[in-house]
């Protein structure tokens, strides 16, 4: 199997090289990743638990799918083709926001990422990729919330840095492409 690169980037995304991608979380340089969410139309986060053999992070609940861009693809397309390989979902997404952030993983692994985050509305059921993920569950933002205020241990560090944008990023989200009725979320 050959080696996976990620996009080096600087603090403003734009590609400085390329890197074998256990390498760039070894160092803990900046590169170019994707972060997936996807909602039901009971507004609800779809969850995935990372497989237990994933080389960091195994066993945590995350949102729904991410990764990294492959060197000369587009983030929306990645987003797309790691949404069906790991959740077995197409769906169009549509960008919402972008962070960076410099984590601390296990295995003494960085998540230093410059992160392109989409959002996507569907019922469709998940079919798990097992190499990816153990399971997947729905939950509402408010559950979610109070199960990371009390075990914020069963979440990857990155989705808990991302989710405090979440609800207001789904507000927005919903008032521009979807519903009309707003819920309280």
């Amino acid at each position: 199997m050959a080696a996976i690169e990620v996009i080096l980037v600087d603090r403003q995304d734009r590609a400085t090289g390329r890197m074998e991608k256990l390498e760039a979380h070894q160092k803990g340089l900046l590169h170019r990743a994707i972060t997936v969410y996807v909602f039901n139309s009971d507004h609800q986060l779809l969850l995935q638990q990372r497989a237990s053999g994933k080389y960091h992070c195994g066993g945590l609940w995350s949102n729904t799918t991410c990764g990294h861009p492959c060197p000369q693809e587009l983030t929306r397309h990645a987003a797309e083709r790691r949404l069906f390989e790991e959740m077995g979902m197409r769906l169009t997404l549509l960008p919402v926001f972008e962070l960076s952030y410099n984590l601390p993983v296990s295995n003494d692994l960085t998540e230093h990422e410059y992160g392109h985050v989409f959002f996507a509305i569907s019922d469709e059921q998940p079919r798990l990729n097992p190499e990816e993920a153990d399971a997947w569950r729905y939950a509402s933002l408010a559950e979610i919330q109070d199960e990371i205020q009390r075990q914020p241990e069963r979440f990857t560090p990155w989705f808990l840095h991302t989710f405090t944008r979440i609800p207001d990023a789904y507000k927005s989200f919903l008032h521009q492409t979807g519903p009309k009725e707003m819920v309280d979320i």
